[in-house]
């Protein structure tokens, strides 16, 4: 039995490393090949396709696609860039927490296909801008030195074209400053993609690998009384998504805009042209959105509602809705409940005003009646099944179903226990050494399979060891999660990185300089997270008893 799983999961693995068929297709391999050779029934296999787990992601996908529908995530990237300020370094910061708080709740991929256009046109801009200054002082040779001057006080961030002996610089545009500006075109495009990595990590919907991890905890340790769950998971993780948003942000200054406080943070200086050209984008962006509509101001209520019942479901420290209101709540309903909950309010609400003046057409003036008549009577609602099945990701669905399966197969053929006796010896070598390698190889290993593929073939080896060495599943199973979402170095390794890529500015050279960084920074913080505040939040230093029960069986 153990042989003959083992051998279906490493042909799976092979196909999903090497992508010789699409990753969802690969991963209805169990479905067949599973009951073909005896290892579990097609009932029990099937079963896990659409699960507790995956209804949760559907329902947190549709309320992304109302919210990406509605252009609502432009409007809050806007709204947060015009408040930040466009100095570069903030100009940088305000891009990259933008797309990590957009990319929590809405997919890493529609963030960064998003994000980038902005960025784009804010840096196309600020380009346009500095060749009319520049040129501006070509022209006048004799005022130059007023200008330049004022450039002196400005302190121009990327301005390298200020010679300190008054004479102007032949070439409109000196090399130096190309080079500067290629440079600072490539950390702004670059920091989006990093963003919307990191971004995923912090809730337990915001990508792939934190549900694998939810639904394979389900599976393998179904007397967990529910560990992982929405706003456990955010406490854990949100803490570590700021610390390591801040780290690549500091990194992304050093190595693309070099650490000159005064120019980047511009204290106390007005605003240069090239400032005020970006301002405008932004501005000139936002009136094209227009007032915020009926539609919209909905969808925003939905999600925060979403956002509210997910974390006042099972808080921890007092009792949540579920166990208040409803008869043994706790033990019946899961996170997937509100997130279909609110998916199923979205194709019911209506996108415009509900009208009420139809009732007597006699008392208002005619024109306005028969305008009124014209129109249905019926509002359309948020949303429409078409858009839906046109956006969801089902590929990723299906991926999480198969993995599913494959963990269910591996514990249920012992697979998993065999494994585990196998690591054994892994029990003289202290625990935080253990996770900080899992966690380096895993970061490694995601960088040529998909991040979802990866926790999955993972995760299930990790529960076993743990279970053999005797510590707390959640101490590698956390940190190896985590580390599936580092796919930082390659444009191939996560779709936002290779849109990114696909706009031409970075070459793959530039990324793996930058990835390799930010490797080892997500590996730290992942280290120093479950060393610290992870500790006492889900009691790491114990061996559970819910751990414990399932070795035995």
């Amino acid at each position: 039995q153990e042989a003959k799983c083992a051998y279906i999961i490493i042909i799976m693995a092979v196909y999903w490393c090497t992508e010789v068929i699409p990753l969802a297709v690969t991963s209805l391999m169990p479905v067949v090949f599973f009951p073909l050779l005896g290892v579990q029934s097609s009932k029990s296999v099937c079963l896990q396709y659409l699960n507790d787990t995956n209804m949760l992601f559907v329902g947190g996908l549709i309320v992304a696609i109302s919210v990406e529908q509605w252009n609502l995530h432009k409007r809050i990237a806007l709204r947060v860039l015009l408040i930040l300020g466009v100095k570069p370094a903030l100009l940088m910061l305000g891009f990259m927490v933008v797309t990590a708080f957009l990319s929590m709740w809405i997919s890493n991929t529609a963030t960064t296909a998003m994000m980038v256009p902005i960025v784009q046109a804010v840096l196309d801009q600020m380009d346009n801008t500095e060749y009319d200054v520049t040129m501006l002082e070509q022209v006048t040779g004799q005022t130059n030195t007023v200008i330049e001057l004022e450039e002196k006080n400005a302190s121009d961030p990327t301005s390298v074209h200020v010679i300190s002996n008054g004479q102007v610089p032949d070439d409109p545009r000196s090399s130096e400053e190309k080079k500067m500006r290629k440079r600072i075109c490539k950390g702004m495009t670059l920091c989006v993609c990093y963003a919307a990595s990191i971004g995923g990590t912090a809730t337990l919907t915001g990508t792939g690998p934190n549900m694998v991890l939810k639904g394979q905890m389900n599976q393998l340790y179904p007397k967990n009384n529910d560990v992982v769950n929405f706003a456990s998971w955010f406490g854990f993780a949100f803490p570590n998504m700021i610390l390591m948003l801040v780290l690549a942000w500091l990194w992304l200054q050093c190595s693309f805009m070099g650490l000159n406080f005064k120019k980047s943070w511009g204290c106390g200086t007005e605003r240069t042209a090239k400032e005020k050209a970006a301002y405008n984008v932004l501005k000139a962006e936002m009136k094209k959105l227009g007032p915020i509509s009926y539609a919209e101001f909905n969808v925003l209520l939905m999600f925060v509602l979403l956002v509210l019942l997910w974390f006042s479901r099972h808080p921890g420290f007092v009792k949540g809705w579920a166990t208040r209101l409803f008869p043994e709540g706790e033990k019946y309903i899961t996170d997937s409940a509100p997130a279909v909950f609110i998916a199923l309010l979205l194709f019911i609400l209506p996108a415009n005003k509900p009208k009420f003046i139809g009732w007597n057409p006699s008392m208002s003036d005619p024109e306005q009646t028969e305008e009124d008549i014209k129109k249905p009577f019926l509002s359309a609602p948020l949303l429409d099944w078409n858009v839906v099945q046109r956006k969801m990701p089902w590929s990723i669905v299906l991926l999480l179903g198969g993995g599913f399966a494959l963990a269910d197969a591996s514990a249920n053929s012992g697979l998993s226990a065999w494994l585990g006796h196998q690591m054994t010896p892994l029990g003289s070598i202290p625990p935080w050494a253990i996770a900080t390698v899992l966690s380096l190889i895993i970061a490694v290993f995601t960088e040529c399979t998909s991040n979802v593929a990866t926790a999955t073939l993972f995760l299930p080896v990790f529960s076993s060891m743990a279970a053999s060495v005797k510590i707390h599943p959640l101490y590698v199973m956390l940190p190896g999660t985590l580390s599936a979402s580092f796919a930082f170095m390659l444009p191939v390794a996560t779709p936002p990185n290779a849109i990114v890529f696909s706009y031409g500015h970075i070459r793959v050279l530039d990324m793996v300089r930058s990835g390799i960084v930010m490797n080892i920074i997500g590996v730290f913080c992942v280290t120093l997270a479950i060393n610290t505040w992870g500790r006492p939040m889900f009691e790491l230093d114990t061996f559970p008893t819910w751990a414990n029960s399932t070795t035995n069986q």
